[in-house]
């Protein structure tokens, strides 16, 4: 493990790896804080950022921030690395990088064939030591877009979720709630349902229902009702004209395991829902949320900061 150091002012400070030059380089953040990674103050925060400038990005492919051994997501980013991909900025450092992504020559089509050569934790470091004006103009560049009834992520549009809830996950009261968005023009990302309990039986209700309103309305939305994976599974093997199968997910495995899910689960949910062929434009049918905190509260963060973390959480959604 390589350690860092870097003297300003006449003091050096000293980092004890890339896991801990990454924490300290973290804007301030209470869960880091409480996770006991945190910068000392401001300018250890600012000297970090610094030092993390320098290392060139090759480095994350050859030092894991969580073993390669220990963690099937790092398994996943490593093993799913493009190198031909990564090429064209291999030779660059974390402050190269910035510089690059703020140029010209970083423009929609370059990034989005870099894409697959980056790893989460190359995302992490370079965003740490970006102002939010770096930030806007370079997700500015980023073009994601998703489809399965209707397209989202164009240029120049915005998408709503339409969360119909009720607190005994009464139809009636949920289909009310569904009638009322859709008045206000809510919904085109989806018509998505937090049940209140994870039943089998009450999830293929909800569903049958929701299916049954955007195909009488022909609404060009999909739906979801936000039940555990596993739950969405089961709703499909019985039948259930489910569109998008939604999941919590994070950065670590065991976070992941906190959530009662590993990656081969979250696959088999994938290919039963692409086994329906609901979509009319597409076949992007799952549905994640993720969270910062969530791999610190399960304890399962690995001394990772809440940055890295939710970063890598994306390396999950992104497969």
């Amino acid at each position: 493990m390589t350690a860092y150091s870097r003297t300003v002012g006449g003091r050096t400070h000293r980092f004890r790896g890339l896991k801990d030059l990454m924490a300290r380089a973290s804007p301030a953040r209470s869960g880091d804080t409480l996770a006991g990674i945190a910068a000392k103050d401001d300018e250890e925060r600012v000297v970090a950022q610094m030092a993390l400038a320098e290392v060139p990005l090759r480095t994350f492919l050859s030092e894991a921030l969580i073993p390669y051994e220990q963690d099937e997501v790092t398994r996943l980013i490593i093993d799913g690395h493009d190198a031909a991909a990564f090429a064209p900025v291999a030779h660059l450092t974390v402050g190269d990088f910035r510089d690059w992504l703020l140029s010209d020559a970083a423009d929609e089509a370059t990034l989005a064939a870099l894409a697959p050569g980056l790893t989460p934790e190359m995302a992490a470091a370079v965003s740490k030591i970006m102002r939010v004006q770096d930030l806007i103009l370079v997700a500015q560049k980023c073009r994601v877009v998703t489809r399965f009834r209707n397209t989202i992520g164009l240029k120049g549009r915005l998408s709503t979720r339409l969360q119909p809830n009720h607190p005994t996950d009464d139809p009636s009261g949920i289909a009310a709630g569904i009638v009322d968005g859709l008045m206000y023009g809510s919904g085109d990302a989806v018509i998505g349902v937090n049940p209140a309990t994870d039943s089998v039986a009450a999830a293929i209700t909800l569903i049958h229902m929701l299916d049954a309103i955007i195909t009488q309305y022909e609404i060009p939305a999909q739906s979801c009702v936000l039940t555990h994976v596993t739950t969405s599974i089961e709703a499909i093997n019985r039948g259930a004209p489910v569109d998008l199968v939604f999941q919590s997910i994070a950065g670590t495995e065991a976070a992941n395991a906190g959530f009662g899910i590993n990656l081969r689960i979250l696959e088999e949910a994938r290919d039963a829902a692409r086994s329906l062929k609901r979509g009319a434009v597409g076949n992007n049918v799952m549905y994640f949320e993720t969270g910062q905190g969530s791999a610190l509260s399960a304890n399962a963060h690995h001394d990772l900061d809440q940055q890295t973390c939710e970063a890598r959480a994306y390396a999950v959604a992104r497969k």
